[in-house]
């Protein structure tokens, strides 16, 4: 029993060691996450939203249910209300800073979808009012603004050298109890399903994620985000070790959209995919293991006009292999509308190069020299010229058609209809003149606008 003992010390005194070999730098003195989590946890903030609840009757009395001796303890409390006074309903989330000198934060939207008043609290108490810059439901991405100083980010990983057996912790504000850490594995890489609407691509976790985790970090050994954890599989709402990350590529590509444009402008080829599978390859003779299958291309559109034919394999963009349909489609979505990209092909067995210039929603684009030369969007907002023949208040400016209600466009206050006739007291006619003044602007844009034969004076950041 002795000799087993002791063979059982040696053994585990060599795991030890060789895990202190292996381990990372963080984790050289001593076994713990501390010194990690020292520098990351700064950066991880809790997120409280309001959002306005339309009563469900004429009237409805708030002191119904409470006993009369209890009353007393809510002050100032009248019995009715009109339906027109709408409560307020108050949810938890998490945050990360990914940009501390911009005051950058980035959650779920669905933590923030349709909240009338968003507030971060901070690692170090403070609490501050946030301006929502955008939000995309398709991949469940939203990007936030906070005034202050002295913050502290966390930097991106290149999620794809994540692997599965990698060891993470979650960081977030589980039933807004406060900010709380869990650790665990990568259980999973490119998991989809849960909506097949959406653009889905993620990291599956077993370390506890619980309601309120949403929006919160998901870390590496290194001290890097690789993910957003965004939702779990769970029976009862609880942890069941099946929790979900939106990868740190895709979280990039989306910030970089809503920085930009206040939304996601999605990109289209114009064409029906599907993935190459062992099926496929036999009954379609194609030699290769992993791509998307053509079905069907879009008169008009992007695809037809690169010149991609039904039945071509897309087994590459910008050289970058594709590995599945949803890859090609995820990947599509998320680029740039007008931008060129080189699309690899597969055609009865011989390869081939073609480009291709991303189109809009319809899978449309101009090709060459054909290709817009203006901006046609601004902070989310969608903006065109004054047509021939059209009846406004001014015959010159630059027509706001659509505006998403999550945009900085929206909270600014710019509506559709608005006529947008000057842009920092300077006069603008067209689209060409408001981009030349818009590049130079920095930061806010002072509009002034054309509504309904009246002028008003808006910033937009």
């Amino acid at each position: 029993m002795r000799f087993f003992l002791f063979i059982s010390a040696l053994l585990l005194s060599v795991q030890v060691s060789m895990s202190a070999v292996a381990a990372e730098p963080w984790q050289l003195n001593g076994q713990s996450l501390a010194p990690m989590l020292d520098a990351v946890t700064p950066a991880v903030v809790n997120i409280r939203v309001s959002k306005s609840v339309p009563t469900s009757g004429r009237y409805f009395f708030r002191g119904e249910g409470v006993p009369e001796d209890l009353r007393r303890f809510i002050p100032n409390t009248p019995e009715l209300f009109n339906r027109g006074e709408q409560p307020f309903a108050v949810g938890a989330g998490s945050g990360v800073i990914i940009d501390a000198g911009q005051g950058y934060v980035v959650t779920n939207h669905h933590v923030v979808d349709d909240a009338s008043e968003i507030s971060v609290q901070l690692a170090d108490g403070r609490a501050l009012t946030a301006e929502l810059i955008g939000s995309d439901a398709s991949t469940d991405v939203a990007l936030l603004q906070v005034p202050a100083e002295d913050l502290v980010e966390v930097s991106l990983a290149d999620s794809e050298k994540v692997r599965v057996g990698d060891f993470v912790v979650a960081i977030g504000n589980p039933f807004g109890i406060g900010q709380t850490v869990t650790h665990g594995i990568v259980s999973a890489l490119g998991r989809t399903g849960l909506n097949n609407n959406n653009y889905e691509d993620f990291i599956q976790t077993d370390a506890a994620i619980n309601v309120g985790n949403s929006g919160g970090a998901l870390i590496d050994m290194q001290g890097q985000l690789i993910g957003i954890n965004t939702a779990i599989i769970s029976g009862d709402g609880g942890n069941n070790g099946i929790g979900f990350a939106v990868p740190a590529d895709m979280v990039a590509a989306v910030v970089d959209h809503l920085k930009r444009d206040g939304e996601v402008k999605r990109g289209m080829l114009g064409v029906t995919i599907t993935s190459v599978t062992p099926s496929v390859k036999e009954a379609l003779d194609v030699d290769v293991n992993a791509g998307a299958l053509v079905t069907s291309v879009l008169p008009g559109s992007a695809a037809e006009k690169a010149g991609i034919e039904i039945s071509d394999v897309i087994v590459a963009i910008d050289g970058e292999p594709v590995e599945s349909g949803r890859d090609l489609r995820n990947r599509v979505g998320l680029m740039r509308q007008e931008q060129e990209v080189e699309l690899s092909l597969l055609r009865e067995g011989e390869s081939l190069s073609v480009s291709a210039i991303i189109g809009d929603a319809s899978g449309t684009a101009s090709a060459g020299d054909d290709r817009p030369s203006v901006n046609t969007s601004f902070r989310g907002a969608q903006l065109r010229d004054i047509r021939a023949g059209e009846e406004l208040a001014t015959s010159a400016g630059v027509v706001v058609d659509s505006v998403n209600p999550q945009s900085r466009a929206a909270s600014a206050g710019l509506r559709a209809g608005d006529v947008i006739v000057g842009v920092n007291r300077q006069q603008v006619s067209d689209l060409d003149e408001f981009n030349t003044i818009v590049g130079d602007s920095g930061r806010f844009a002072a509009l002034t606008i054309v509504r309904n034969e009246g002028s008003v004076l808006l910033l937009v950041p």
